[in-house]
């Protein structure tokens, strides 16, 4: 039986939907993560280590060496960076530190690609260099370089921090007093008060280390391509792709936010583009890529890399299209049959995202609504975190409506309990 590690380093959901899949195809799953993280809800996990976001490289060292996994999986950038980080430590140990670089370069592959995976224009050169279709793509050093790239490229243009996810590192910019502006917050480390006050009300200490550093980030710019969002996600091992989806965004959380309705779809350059990037990395492991589907052509251009699971990797959705059961049986040796598809319909409504952003959104009840209904610690985190994000972001004589919102969300799911009953 294959023994998977997840790590997750910020609270997000999809890491304990993906440990829930992993489980159904014949895991045993640990994670390791920071208390009161969505997967300490769950039923099926064989341990849970704590991670301390002070001593990030000690909490991996320690869960992997308990574990003694065959492959980890991390949820977010963080953990990836931190899993390549205590793979150089380990290298310079030698034969003390061989047993879990091993493991890491099984769970990534070919390590020549971990420098590359999150340095977002190096990736994109590579990319094109592959006969990949891109957009114009640099880095940016300083004030003048961004002046000298929008007068060449023009606005709209994005402007992209290295080690950032979910939307927060990218900032599309109209105009030069508002790309300077962006390219300066993008630069800076993060303000001391910012990361105090996510270790002490998220309890999230991921920004601590970078603020007391000063580390300031890489920023880049790239060419703005008018069109829909797309994203991939697959399963690859040593070069070669096992299984994939691959998504058309319907709605997102906000413009830079992460996608709250997805339709499943098959678009042939796509495929092309991850295959051939997958093949060139050398990657193992879950990996997501993503890109804009160019609206007069309907080109793809791929335009960033997701070296970690996305809030699809659960979703098990038949033959080819299965990333828990592909995974499995690459670490079995054996075919692990997929699931029938959890359901025909195409167009998905990510749980609790979609009702987050609007209780109403018809989405709900048209597309298939996501909900994790076998886990109900982690369906009432996933309720009581999204409320309390809401409550951040409305003005104080709104919150009052708040009750009233939840309990249009509790009927919202009894309803959909009872049409999956009935069904």
């Amino acid at each position: 039986m294959p023994k998977i590690l997840i790590i997750a380093t910020s609270h997000w959901f999809p890491p304990a939907r993906l440990a829930m899949a992993l489980t159904s195809v014949g895991c045993d799953v640990d994670a390791v993560c920071p208390p009161r993280h969505p997967l300490s809800t769950l039923s099926i996990l064989r341990h849970l280590h704590i991670y301390h976001g002070l001593a990030p490289l000690y909490s991996l060292k320690q869960a992997i060496t308990d574990s003694n996994p065959d492959l980890i999986v991390p949820g977010d950038d963080l953990s990836t960076r931190h899993l390549h980080h205590l793979y150089r430590r380990e290298q310079a140990h030698g034969d003390r530190g061989s047993k879990i670089c091993r493991v890491i370069e099984r769970s990534f592959g070919s390590p020549e690609s971990f420098p590359i995976v999150y340095a977002r224009a190096k990736f994109m050169r590579m990319a094109e260099q592959e006969g990949v279709r891109t957009p114009k793509t640099a880095v940016i050093e300083s004030a003048e370089e961004l002046r000298q790239w929008t007068q060449q490229a023009g606005f709209p243009t994005v402007l992209k921090a290295d080690g950032t996810s979910g939307g927060d590192g990218v900032k599309m910019v109209r105009n030069f007093p508002e790309a300077a502006n962006a390219y300066r917050k993008l630069k800076a480390p993060p303000l001391m008060a910012r990361a105090a006050k996510r270790a002490l009300i998220d309890h999230d200490k991921t920004l601590i280390w970078p603020s007391l550093l000063r580390r300031r980030s890489t920023v880049s710019a790239q060419v703005f391509i008018p069109g829909n969002e797309a994203t991939s996600l697959v399963a690859c091992w040593e070069g070669a792709v096992l299984a994939q989806l691959h998504f058309e965004v319907i709605n997102k959380r906000d413009s830079a936010g992460p996608a709250t309705v997805i339709r499943l779809i098959d678009h042939p350059e796509m495929l092309t583009a991850v295959e051939r990037m997958v093949r060139k990395l050398k990657l193992s492991g879950i990996h997501g890529f993503d890109f804009m589907i160019e609206s007069h052509s309907g080109n793809a251009y791929l335009i960033e890399i997701n070296p970690r699971t996305t809030q699809v990797g659960h979703l098990r959705l038949g033959a080819g299209k299965d990333l828990p059961a592909a995974l499995a049986g690459v670490l079995t040796g054996s075919l692990v049959q997929p699931t029938p598809k959890v359901t025909e319909k195409t167009t998905f409504t990510l749980f609790p995202q979609e009702w987050t952003r609007d209780p109403a959104s018809p989405f709900i009840q048209t597309g298939y609504h996501d909900v994790p209904w076998e886990e109900p610690g982690l369906l009432q985190l996933c309720i009581e975190q999204s409320l309390t994000l809401k409550a951040r972001g409305l003005r104080s004589d709104n919150k009052q409506n708040l009750p009233d919102r939840a309990a249009s969300v509790a009927a919202l799911i009894k309803a959909e309990l009872n049409k999956t009953a009935n069904d």
